[in-house]
């Protein structure tokens, strides 16, 4: 049996799969990968991508930071890919309990997906830091002064809910992809280096004996997954459910 068939019976005899995902999930909907070789990291700025998006440059210097922001980090004309849509049908049928995802995009949510965790983040979601009033992407960007810092009727600047560096993860959104995870009965990581931490070490949570690799490189992981396919992950879950 080839790779291919055998994740598609593991699927057909699961019910409760746990998806854990990162940047590669998203380059199929031409969201460029910060590691990839024409990433953020492989570009040359004033500063470090790194230091941009940081809290203390953030604090420092908003308008640097929000320019950097809006430029190379927002896609808000993104769509779902083949990817998205094949968890969201694994959702409906019943068999895909929660999608855990490094990315930003809310493209898991667009694709109809509902219990979504979301490790660093959404850039669909924004807060004033003084009043805490609520902002959509659009109401946002449409809220950036002169000098580009988005801000609320208060005057509060308005900020993406969005893990920067030197912040921790949210404490809830962990323990409920921990939970997730070590309930499953199957585990499908995809479009993940595996190299991005606290994030990267939830898969260690899975106790199950069918976790499936779905990536276009190696990961440090690949010796300990039950199944490795290497691959577009939107090809390989589309052919997988059907779509």
């Amino acid at each position: 049996m080839n790779e291919q068939s055998l994740l598609k019976d593991w699927i057909s005899e699961s019910r409760n799969i746990v998806f854990f995902g990162g940047a590669g999930v998203s380059t199929e909907s031409n969201i460029p990968d910060f590691r990839g070789v024409d990433g953020l990291y492989h570009q040359e700025y004033q500063f470090p991508p790194e230091t941009i998006i940081s809290h203390s440059f953030y604090r420092s210097n908003p308008g640097e930071f929000f320019r950097f922001y809006k430029n190379k980090m927002l896609y808000p004309e993104a769509k779902p890919n083949a990817a998205h849509l094949a968890l969201a049908k694994l959702e409906e049928m019943g068999k895909l309990k929660a999608v855990v995802t490094q990315n930003i995009d809310g493209l898991h949510q667009a694709a109809g997906s509902k219990n979504v965790l979301e490790l660093h983040g959404s850039v669909r979601r924004n807060h004033c830091t003084r009043c805490m009033k609520f902002f959509t992407l659009e109401e946002m960007l449409s809220s950036m002064g002169e000098d580009g810092v988005p801000r609320c009727s208060c005057k509060g600047i308005i900020k993406p809910d969005v893990v920067l560096y030197e912040e921790g993860l949210d404490e809830d959104v962990i323990s409920r992809s921990v939970a997730s995870i070590s309930q499953a009965d199957m585990l499908i990581v995809g479009g993940t280096s595996l190299t991005v931490y606290p994030a990267a070490g939830l898969i260690d949570y899975y106790r199950g004996k069918r976790m499936v690799l779905i990536n276009k490189t190696v990961t440090p992981m690949d010796d300990k997954a039950d199944l490795v396919i290497s691959g577009s992950i939107g090809e390989v879950l589309s052919r997988a459910v059907d779509i």
